[in-house]
């Protein structure tokens, strides 16, 4: 019966683990999108305070910029996803991006509530290894007196 126990109580541990891994997984997705939300005001406040004319550093990928200078800040080429982007003017520009991160905050609430979940859930199946353990271990404790009572007679 205590080797029943003993497996019940290691799979509630595997469980808990497995749970605590999709948590930490969640949690990296939300630094993530919460990372595009500040690089999102990062663009934001550029093209707000850019001027024609302006030089800028443009990232080529791998590490490496250009200085280019701004032709015209009135028109901002701003991706809409699914790989197509579109020529905005400034405000428009900055609406589009406004509502990126409007959905942004959206999958954080989403994530955030499915975290808070798994970790109900954790704590649930915590508790329940605790009890498991307390059972045995009063079990345990039960056999060494009968053992003991035995001896005695």
């Amino acid at each position: 019966m205590m080797g029943g126990g003993q497996q019940q109580l290691q799979q509630l541990s595997q469980e808990i683990q497995a749970l605590d891994e999709e948590i930490e997984a969640l949690e990296g997705e939300i630094a993530d999108y919460r990372e595009e939300k500040a690089d999102i005001d990062d663009a934001v406040e550029a093209i707000k305070t850019l001027d024609t004319g302006a030089t800028v550093q443009v990232p080529l990928g791998g590490g490496a910029y250009l200085r280019a200078e701004v032709q015209d800040i009135d028109e901002v080429i701003v991706s809409l996803g699914g790989n197509y982007s579109a020529e905005q003017e400034q405000g428009d520009a900055i609406d589009v991006l406004r509502r990126k991160q409007e959905a942004l905050d959206d999958r954080i609430e989403e994530t955030q509530e499915e975290v808070d979940e798994l970790e109900s859930e954790s704590d649930e199946l915590e508790q329940q290894a605790q009890q498991m353990q307390q059972q045995m271990q009063q079990q345990q404790m039960q056999q060494m007196q009968q053992a003991e009572e035995g001896d005695g007679e």
